[in-house]
This record gives C-alpha cells, structure tokens and sequence, in this order.
C-alpha cells in the first residue's frame, strides 16, 4: 500500500450519480482517511445514501473517479470489486438479517461465504463478536423475529465486523429506536472503532449519532434546490463547528428548525 493510499483510504473526485434518470450527486469531491469516523447528514433526498452506495461499489459514477486504497473501483471486473468488497462491512438500516436462518447463522454468513475456517473457529468468532455487542450466547438459536429491534441492530453489527473489515458503513443505524437503544448502539460504533482499526462511515439523520461518534461531518443537500454553481457538501468539518457554520441550512437542519426549507416549501 503507498503512502497516499494509507492516508487516504477513500478518494473521491468530481463525482456525480445519476440514477434512475435523477441527477443525485454533483461534483462531489471528498477523501476519507484510514481510522476516520465519517458522519454523513442531511434532509431526505439529498444523496447521502447513494453516496454511501456508490464509494462501496454497489452504484457505478455517472462521471469522476472513486479509488478505495488506491483502486479506481468503476475500472474493476466484478470478480475483482466483489474481492474488495470484502474489506467491508455494512449495517443496513433495519438489521437486513435473513429471516429463516438462526442468529448464529446470520452472523456466521460471511464467514461461510468468504473464509475457509471450520466450525470451530466459526462457532469462537461468532460467540465473540456477539459477546462486543452485548449479546449473550443463548441468542445463537433465536430467529431474527424473536429478538427486538434493537437487538437486531447488535446482531447486524456483529456480523459486518466478523471478517475484521477495513472499512464499516452504516445506514442509520438509529432509526427506530428509542433515545436509550440508540445511545446504545452509538456506544457500540464507538467500540468497534476502539477495537479495531476500523474506517467508519455513517449516514444518519441523529443529530446526536452525528455529534458523539463522528470525527468529520459531511452534510449534503438536494441537488435540485442547489444555485447553479451551489457546491453539494455544504459542510464540511468536525460536528463541533456545525451550529457555527455561517450556512443558515447547515444550522437549522441541526437545530431541527424548519426555517429555510418552510420558506421554500410555501413560497
């Protein structure tokens, strides 16, 4: 790995998405680096989770370059992304866990799809990482839908971490969840972070997930709403700085306020 890839674990340039004949993204230009915690905030449709889809590969740029340590992911056969993929993890917004297989099963899958360890060093891991999370062992033959939501959102986190990733993206890992759970689950972002020498990247609309477990925000807004030569990020910095930022919208939207967004709405 050079030097500039082990600084800059992502690398994003003059990117734009167009997707489903909506233009999503515009000349977004962001570097990530190795051991940051990212927070990505924003209104709805503003972008933020296909952004986080498109720096994991899972939607191709319309135009520009995205590298992931060094790789330009758009020129990689899939044989080749799917290798990369698996330096992630990903926690999706409602657990995604496969309804018919045991917890252990779901939090074993990617050890099973990707390894070639045997039960027994299976059955340690998935004990241990379910152990991280604060789950006990007796969880191991419930089915998703005996559990609650929050602890399937433990269940999905044990699972993205089992492989050791390189890079964890987390798609509102809060929502839903009571103001306690989600303290919970923020703590536990924090100690995957604490553990492993893990890059984060979480889009959430919690403003206090954003706050606590960050150490960079990106906030984007609408392409749509944006002035012609309007950039898309409209900040860009630690969460202290948000409620200084001189962007009326960057502090309203963190502040809950509709002002702005209620002017336009009603014209």
């Amino acid at each position: 790995m050079s030097d500039s890839a082990a600084e800059h674990l992502i690398d994003v340039q003059h990117l734009h998405v167009d997707f489903h004949g909506q233009k999503i993204l515009k000349d977004i230009s962001v570097s990530i680096e190795a051991g940051e915690t990212v927070a990505v905030i924003g209104e709805s449709g503003c972008g933020k989770t296909v952004f986080m889809k498109t720096i994991v590969g899972l939607i191709p740029p319309t135009r520009g370059t995205l590298r992931f340590d060094g790789q330009d992911l758009s020129a990689l056969s899939p044989p080749a992304l799917s290798d990369v993929r698996r330096r992630f993890g990903f926690v999706f917004q409602n657990a995604a866990l496969f309804d018919s297989m045991t917890i252990f099963d779901n939090v074993a899958f990617p050890m099973r799809q990707s390894t070639t360890a045997d039960d027994d060093e299976i059955h340690e891991r998935v004990l241990k990482h379910l152990q991280e999370v604060g789950l006990p062992p007796t969880v191991i033959s419930k089915r998703p839908s005996e559990l609650s939501g929050g602890m399937r959102k433990r269940v999905g986190i044990a699972r993205a971490i089992i492989l050791q990733p390189e890079l964890v993206v987390y798609d509102e890992p809060t929502t839903g969840l009571d103001p306690i759970m989600s303290d919970v689950i923020n703590e536990l972002m924090l100690d995957v972070r604490r553990r492993y020498p893990v890059t984060s990247v979480i889009v959430t609309h919690d403003m206090r997930t954003a706050q606590k477990v960050s150490d960079r925000v990106l906030m984007f807004y609408p392409r749509a709403r944006l002035a012609k030569d309007e950039p898309q990020v409209l900040y860009d910095g630690p969460p202290a700085g948000l409620d200084q930022c001189e962007d009326d919208r960057v502090r309203q939207f963190v502040r809950g306020e509709a002002g702005q967004r209620l002017m336009e709405i009603t014209g």
